[in-house]
């Protein structure tokens, strides 16, 4: 998009430079990554972060205030409401499809969904570093670039997360939690979270309890987890039916990044209760009195799903009317995005993106922007499922040459 980049990327691009960069990237983390990796950075012009940032912060501003958070906290289920809920929440993602306004016919980006949940901090700075050494071979390019924001350089970010993931709790007390991670596609973040932070990760079945503790095995010896980053999604949980070792509602002596109730406060359950010009309308089915007339202009979308599951981009009042009465509360009706294929491949063909800005927060702090994550696209959805076979597309990062600084 930052057009004498873009047009120097393409004109140098090869498949032997993205297949030096993905295995420069596993050889990094000793992994082999299992979702798709895209063949090119997403080059972000001054003027597109400078907005995204802005409206990044607004909304994140607008949804911390406290009515908006006690109306938001119905949304947690019973047997989900954890105890010892923090005032906001350690981790804040805020996706925004990259669009062309219809007014100043610029770049601009429309939210897609925010969530209250972790994503990729660290792979994205390895990633990071893998895209800079493959960069600094093509001549004229920049030899150092940046993902970061609110003044962060690699150095003062790692700090950041670090300081808000332990909060104080020495690393080999902490553990990142999911099912079986070494089975997770997001498995690469998980080693790269160890290699910046020296946190482990671990399945919640590794997990014993002891009256108010949680105990895990390592390196032979019984020891206490007093903190845990939290990457379990509750949909996941219930599909495999897993059995953890304490009740999501015991009051365990252990701390969270980010709490769990976070997961259902901070979601699209909280975007028709958000006004904003970046954040496109949306209403819950169960306020729905009737269908729209022209349903083409919406996306029907369950509020608490795993990987967009259960989203239909081209809903029918068929489809609304099969959602049953007591579940409409747990579902929105938005309005579509119209994504601007903006990225031009070499063919010339456009490519489309969603930028993810990621928010972290430490004690006692605000939220404060970090860095973003970039997925591109093809077909009519961000999914794997929906660009299967094609090329162009996948996990990226929005980048830009360092001595810009950060917006």
């Amino acid at each position: 998009m930052e057009r004498p980049l873009r047009a120097l990327y393409n004109a140098h691009y090869s498949e032997g430079l993205y297949q030096r960069y993905v295995e420069r990237l596993e050889r990094m983390l000793d992994v082999k990554i299992p979702f798709r990796i895209a063949e090119t950075p997403l080059f972000l012009p001054l003027s597109l972060r400078t907005k995204l940032a802005r409206h990044a912060r607004e909304i994140a501003t607008q949804i911390s205030a406290k009515a908006t958070i006690d109306k938001m906290r119905t949304a947690i289920p019973a047997q989900y409401d954890v105890p010892g809920m923090d005032d906001l929440a350690s981790c804040l993602q805020i996706d925004f499809a990259i669009v062309r306004d219809a007014e100043t016919g610029e770049l601009d980006g429309r939210v897609v969904e925010l969530q209250g949940f972790p994503s990729l901090y660290a792979l994205m700075v390895k990633q990071t570093e893998a895209l800079t050494e493959e960069l600094r071979q093509i001549p004229g390019m920049p030899r150092d670039w940046s993902l970061f924001y609110s003044g962060h350089t690699r150095d003062t970010f790692v700090a950041a997360f670090q300081k808000a993931l332990l909060a104080g709790v020495p690393a080999e007390e902490v553990v990142m939690l999911d099912l079986d991670p070494a089975a997770q596609k997001t498995y690469a973040d998980f080693v790269a979270t160890h290699q910046l932070t020296g946190v482990e990760s671990a399945c919640p079945t590794d997990l014993k309890r002891d009256g108010r503790r949680l105990i895990r095995k390592r390196n032979g010896r019984l020891e206490q987890v007093r903190r845990i980053y939290n990457r379990i999604v509750f949909d996941e949980l219930e599909v495999k039916g897993v059995e953890l070792p304490f009740r999501w509602t015991d009051d365990l002596d252990v701390s969270w990044f980010p709490h769990p109730n976070w997961y259902w406060v901070w979601s699209k359950y909280t975007l028709p209760h958000v006004d904003h010009v970046a954040v496109p309308r949306a209403t819950y089915l169960s306020e729905l009195d009737a269908a729209p007339r022209d349903l083409s202009r919406y996306v029907l979308k369950p509020l608490f799903s795993f990987a967009g599951s259960g989203v239909k981009v081209d809903p029918t009042e068929a489809d609304l009317v099969a959602v049953p009465r007591e579940q409409r509360s747990g579902w929105i009706l938005q309005e579509k995005i119209a994504y601007e294929p903006a990225l031009p491949m070499p063919s010339g063909e456009g490519v489309k993106g969603e930028v993810r800005m990621m928010f972290l927060r430490g004690l006692g702090e605000p939220p404060t922007l970090v860095l973003n994550l970039v997925r591109l696209s093809r077909g009519k959805m961000l999914g794997v499922d929906q660009n299967k076979g094609m090329d162009w597309v996948g996990g990226s990062v929005g980048i830009w040459p360092a001595d810009e600084g950060s917006p």
